[in-house]
Formats: C-alpha cells, structure tokens, sequence
C-alpha cells in the first residue's frame, strides 16, 4: 500500500501527528483533512470538517488508505450534542465518502473505552476484543457516540468494505499539543495540581507504538475485525511510583473512594455545564469509567499485526521532557531525565 495516497482524518491530533510522521518516514504520500490550518505538517493538507460532505470528499478524492482518526476525544463538552455530531456523524460522512471513492483500506480509530463502558469486568480479566457490549451501558455522550460510530463502521465492513477498526487505549508520549485527557491527567499529577487520586487500573501505550499500529492494521489487519492497541496494565498508584521515579518529585498518596468522586464529579460537572462552561476537574463519564478496572489484552494485536510495546517507561520519559520544552511544567524535576 505504499504506492497510494495515504488520507488521515484529524492528523494534527496526538495520534494524528505521529501517524502522519510514520507514514512520511516510509515513504507514503498523505494528505490530512483537519478543522483549522495546523501549520506545516509536511504534507497535504485540506481544511474542513469531518461533518461537511464536500470537505470530505475533496479529502478522499484520489486516496487509496483512509485513517479515519478525526473525533471530539474529551469526555465533557458544554454543548453535548457536538460529540454525535462530530464522532457518529462525522464518521458516517466520512465512511459513506471513501466508500464512494473506492478506497482499498480504511482504518476506523475506535476507543478502549465502549469495550468496557459502565460494566464491570468479569473475575477482573482483561478484556479483548470478542466482548459486546450494549448502547446502555455507555456512561456518557462521549462513550455513546464512538459506540454508535464504531457500531456504524463494523456495518460498513460487514456489507464489504474493507475496513478494519483499532481501539487505542491511553496513548502517551511526547507532542499532544491539545493535551488530551492521558496527557492532561499525567501533567496535572507532575505539575501537583492533583492532591488526591482515584485508584484504578488502565492499560496505557506509547503514542508512538499506536500510529504504528495504525499503519500495520492497514497493511495486515483483517477486514472486520478489531485490534485493541494497547501495552500495559499497571493500577493508577504504580503509574504515579513510576512518574514519582522519573521525576523525583513528590506524587499525590491520598486516594479517593468511587462513592466519594461519583458525587464530586457530579457537582463539578454540573457547576461546569451552568455556571462556568469550563471543563470539570473530573468528568462523570471518567469516574465512571474508573469504578472497575480498565484492563485490557492485546496480544491479538501483538499477534496478528506485529504491534510494537515499548516499554511505558520510555514514554512517560518523553512525555515529561516533551513538557519540560514546551514550558508546561510548573514543577521542576530533581532527576535527570
């Protein structure tokens, strides 16, 4: 597939930026479709919005791989409507256009998180990627709309298309420039803007290890299937050793019970849905999202698709000189990183 024109849908995301960076470092051409002009990522670039058919099909004209990462990835939003807008609707234009096109591969940028949503995982065995889940057990806007989106993309595939989807857990790493949720929790715990914490357990990745995963689902994944893209599953009080190590600087002890934050979050969101319009310390869908753990297996992807696994580690070391150099640390680390 190296010889076609490559589409990424939101390649000035976290992810996005990576993916494009892979795909030029092997020599595919790429085109982004982004909202606004996100400067020179080295390619070309066609500003418009997902949900604008005529936007979209100037971006699919000619490509032959679509990675369709474009999304709203926050878990609050002031006006709830935008995320079916933009992660339902706007995966539905999108898929409808590159189907039209006669795209040979499209690659669907699902989420870790409808795999789990409110449920409880049995016997706290990680989760692949066989589980069903239903609309209901969505917790919030965010998680309904990626589920009807995905939902609408295994469609597509079932009918024929060749599409393949990747559930991403949390991505981290250097360059999230719009400091999505992973990024905005590891940077509050170093910056001590978190005095206490929730224990959970959640699988993170290295950024880089899922823009490569994205191009070998391309290349190698199986039309219809799901790939979670994902590394490790370590409880929240080991990621904060870890950063505590990285740094030396002192990380929240104090841990907060579920029954304690569901109505703390419910407060704050309130507080932020009325009065403030900013996003909410902890937003309910996260908390909820958290009440049991967030584990998840990737050995099919390791498998199948040869997915790296960098360790965390490293990752989390990027992460932090990556916001050491862009002047978002308000704590300075005692240890060398």
């Amino acid at each position: 597939m190296a010889d076609g024109l490559s589409l990424v849908t939101g390649g000035a995301g976290f992810i996005g930026r990576h993916l494009v960076a892979r795909l030029r470092a092997e020599g595919r051409r790429v085109r982004v479709l982004e909202l606004r002009d996100p400067g020179d990522l080295g390619c070309e670039v066609v500003v418009g919005s997902i949900t604008d058919r005529a936007a979209v099909e100037r971006a699919v004209a000619g490509a032959t791989v679509v990675y369709h990462l474009a999304a709203n990835p926050d878990l609050w939003a002031a006006r709830k409507a935008v995320f079916d807008e933009v992660n339902r609707v706007g995966t539905e234009i999108v898929i409808a256009a590159a189907r039209h096109a006669g795209v040979t591969r499209f690659v669907y940028t699902s989420t870790e998180s409808i795999l789990k949503g409110r449920a409880r995982m049995a016997g706290g065995r990680p989760q692949d990627e066989t589980v069903t889940r239903r609309l209901e057990d969505m917790p919030g806007p965010y998680t309904r709309s990626k589920f009807l989106a995905e939902r609408a993309a295994l469609a597509a595939a079932a009918e024929g298309f060749p599409l393949v989807v990747v559930n991403p857990t949390l991505p981290i790493g250097p360059g999230d420039i719009r400091i999505t949720p992973p990024t905005r929790m590891i940077l509050d715990f170093v910056n001590g803007a978190t005095p206490a914490y929730m224990d959970c357990e959640l699988n993170m990745i290295d950024v880089r290890d899922v823009a490569a995963g994205h191009v070998l689902a391309a290349d190698k994944g199986r039309v219809g299937e799901r790939y979670i893209l994902g590394n490790i599953n370590l409880p929240l009080a080991r990621l904060l050793a870890i950063l505590g190590d990285l740094t030396g600087l002192a990380m929240p002890k104090r841990r907060v019970p579920y029954w304690v934050a569901l109505p703390a979050a419910i407060v704050s969101e309130f507080v932020a849905d009325h009065i403030t319009k900013n996003p909410p310390k902890a937003p309910v869908t996260g908390v909820r999202l958290c009440r049991s753990p967030m584990i998840f297996d990737s050995s099919k992807a390791v498998a199948e698709l040869g997915l790296p696994q960098t360790p965390i580690e490293t990752a989390l070391a990027d992460a932090i000189r990556w916001m050491a150099a862009t002047g978002l640390l308000r704590r300075t680390p005692t240890r060398p990183l």
